[in-house]
């Protein structure tokens, strides 16, 4: 029974492939640092954990901005994707993989995920009319238009308006063509088609058995669209610049980015693995295997409802997404970021000025975990000084760096504080497990609390000069309680967590309670965090 219990688990985690037209802001970050937080807390616990991503290359709006650039959409897609690569590094983010749709790989992996749901009967031909355009003779998606909105009567793009109208097609006969500024018309024009009309049984089935694991905001949006009913979409259109599709006649279109980029996730996989001599499919088609999906509240439907389609099309024994982690959005100042308003706070810049470590926490702690949150620098600035500097990295100072403290001393444990250890490893695993992220943060800072709590009440700077056992038991207990936040704060706070782990000559973070030896050598400790000057 105990080796059935400790048995290693396979953990998938997919992390939403950003879109190559612009820079990462906090918005994705916020969306994101929970896919790293999941992998780095598996990783602790031993388990089987592969962590996949990458840039997402094709669509309309990188071929916008090569033409507007006069660069080639490649170059585009490269230039954004080194760009992600380094800040992922910078943020700590600790991807097994990292690809891009771009790759020769995933392009041939997913030519065969395609032709396998044509082949079963799930991909179809089907003629439509779609916007053309006379003068630049082509078919135009929906965000190459702008129209009057039929609701506000304001200028609204083709894919929506910011009034929340999405433009029916009738709508779009008649709409401008972006490049050109020409009308276009419809036009009939043939597609293929993934048929999630006749898959929505078994995806409403899936819902029902999956969805009390789901954060609710994904609960509730694909349940509201299943209840509509869902409807067949278009997996072709008119671009030169994407994957190409594997069925005769259709040359000519490319692969809509939505189906190749979601499909990425298994793509990744499978490369990761083949390159490790691991079996992908462990990942993917174990039933004791558990894949969670990372993204904003804007993708939500991507991988609730299209993502478990494709994978119920192909009829190939792959497990549907165990857990959906969808953030709400985290405005600026009170605002909602918007490219047009140019107010988010890029990633870039907030890692040139501040601790990579206390971003990830704040954003941990005070994100939009379950409601849409509000991030200024002065709330940050706030928490990194009075939670993080004042409460945890206070802890550390002052009791490795005790004047004349030169090894750890042989003391006892303080068994109420070990215990309390003991309880928050328990409660921080469960919470984190169930992407409760924010109560994470608020154990561990009780077991700070805790531990500064404990050391006043103790007061060694008296005990030193009075009864040297006391004083040994005191700062023994005090680095064990550190010891383990070392631990427990890996997955939020890597960077400190490992400098910690080298003054204590901890060999490597396990989600386990971590006994410290008594006489290591403690020399040269620095505050784990400086103070930052508030803004004026």
């Amino acid at each position: 029974m105990e080796e059935t219990k400790n048995e290693k688990r396979y953990i998938l985690i997919g992390g939403a492939w950003p879109y190559a037209n612009s820079s990462l802001h906090l918005g994705h970050l916020a969306a994101l640092l929970p896919g790293d937080v999941l992998a780095r807390y598996y990783r602790e616990k031993g388990d089987n954990v592969v962590y996949v991503s990458g840039t997402d290359c094709h669509g309309t709006p990188i071929t916008q901005r090569a033409r507007k650039e006069k660069k080639t959409a490649e170059e585009i897609a490269n230039s954004y994707h080194k760009e992600f690569t380094k800040t992922f590094e910078d943020m700590g983010f600790s991807y097994n993989l990292y690809g891009l749709t771009e790759d020769e790989f995933h392009k041939k992996s997913v030519q065969l995920m395609f032709q396998k749901m044509y082949d079963n009967g799930y991909i179809y031909e089907k003629e439509d009319k779609q916007p053309y355009c006379d003068n630049c003779k082509r078919f135009l998606a929906d965000r190459e238009l702008k129209l009057t909105c039929p609701s506000c009567g304001l200028e609204s793009k083709g894919d929506q308006c910011d009034c929340g109208y999405i433009p029916t097609i009738e709508d779009l006969d008649g709409a401008i063509c972006v490049e050109c500024g020409e009308r276009v018309h419809l036009k009939a024009n043939k597609n293929l088609y993934i048929a999630l009309s006749k898959l929505q049984p078994q995806i409403a089935q899936y819902v029902e058995l999956n969805s009390d694991n789901w954060r609710l905001n994904s609960k509730k949006e694909t349940e509201k669209y299943l209840k509509e009913g869902l409807k067949d979409r278009a997996v072709t259109r008119d671009l030169d610049w994407g994957v190409d599709i594997p069925v005769k006649g259709y040359e000519n279109k490319k692969m809509y980015v939505w189906i190749e980029a979601v499909l990425g996730y298994i793509t990744m996989t499978q490369k990761y693995c083949q390159e490790n001599n691991m079996d992908w499919e462990k990942y993917w088609k174990n039933v004791n295997c558990k894949i969670y999906m990372v993204h904003g509240k804007d993708n939500i439907t991507f991988h609730s409802i299209i993502l478990p389609a494709l994978l119920l099309a192909m009829n190939d024994n792959f497990v549907l997404p165990s857990v959906m982690v969808s953030s709400e959005y985290l405005n600026i100042n009170s605002e909602k970021i918007s490219k047009s308003k140019g107010n988010g706070i890029t990633i870039n810049d907030m890692v040139k000025e501040y601790d990579v470590d206390t971003i990830r926490y704040y954003l941990m702690a005070n994100g939009p975990e379950k409601r849409d949150s509000d991030f200024t620098i002065e709330d940050y600035i706030t928490i990194h000084n009075s939670e993080i500097t004042n409460k945890y990295g206070n802890l550390v100072n002052r009791t490795l760096n005790f004047k004349g403290l030169e090894v750890v001393p042989d003391g006892m444990m303080d068994k109420e504080i070990d215990e309390l250890i003991k309880k928050t490893y328990k409660e921080v695993g469960e919470c984190i497990e169930k992407a409760e992220f924010k109560k994470a943060t608020l154990l561990i800072m009780n077991l700070v609390e805790a531990g500064n709590k404990y050391y006043d009440t103790r007061k060694p700077w008296e005990q030193v000069k009075n009864d040297i056992n006391e004083f040994n038991n005191t700062i023994y207990t005090c680095t064990n309680i550190i010891a383990n936040l070392s631990n427990l704060y890996e997955p939020f706070m890597p960077n400190s967590s490992r400098i910690i782990r080298e003054y204590l000559e901890i060999k490597s973070a396990s989600w386990n309670q971590i006994c410290i030896k008594p006489n290591i050598k403690i020399s040269n400790i620095k505050p784990l965090f400086t103070r930052i000057q508030k803004v004026s």
